[in-house]
């Protein structure tokens, strides 16, 4: 003899299931979202970073005015061979002492540094361009395979590269 039930008491196996399975969803969309946020606050500190490196170094270029045209090129693996903490310099000298701080510096953050003329600039501005992951700190051609450039210029203006993790920064 088969007792009919009116009412279902308690849950089944299936209400269940499913509730899992939204509950998983929810929480696997919760961890995507706190990766991105991770990746926007690495980003950002590596900006920030970057802002002041190039920020020390434009700083020092208008203390140095008289050597200013000393202040260019690559920075990678500058030292320099007086120490103007100590000692006094000439401002030939203190150029090449403060382009070695500013490597040494960004290297320590995983970063590269260029100076170079401006695109735009009929005055001699220079643009400290400072790189990190995957970036060269140069204008229209990457120097490292595997590497894009900071960016690309024209004879008006530059535009960054898509993908290239960089700031430029003018110093006058």
């Amino acid at each position: 003899m088969f007792i009919m039930m009116s009412h279902q008491r308690g849950v089944g196996l299936m209400e269940v299931l499913v509730a899992l399975l939204i509950l998983a969803i929810g929480v696997l969309g919760f961890i995507a979202l706190q990766f991105r946020a991770n990746e926007g606050i690495f980003e950002a500190n590596n900006r920030v970073q970057a802002m002041n490196v190039a920020r020390n170094l434009a700083e020092q270029i208008r203390i140095n005015t008289t050597a200013q045209s000393s202040y260019t090129g690559s920075l990678s693996n500058l030292q320099s061979s007086s120490n103007c903490f100590t000692n006094s310099c000439s401002p030939t000298q203190k150029a090449a002492f403060d382009l070695a701080q500013t490597a040494a510096q960004a290297s320590n953050l995983g970063m590269q540094v260029s100076i170079n003329g401006c695109p735009s600039a009929q005055d001699g501005r220079q643009c400290i361009y400072v790189a990190w992951n995957k970036t060269d700190p140069v204008d229209n051609t990457a120097t490292t395979a595997g590497y894009v450039p900071c960016t690309q210029s024209t004879s008006s203006s530059y535009t960054y590269t898509p993908n290239s993790t960089c700031i430029v920064m003018e110093a006058y």
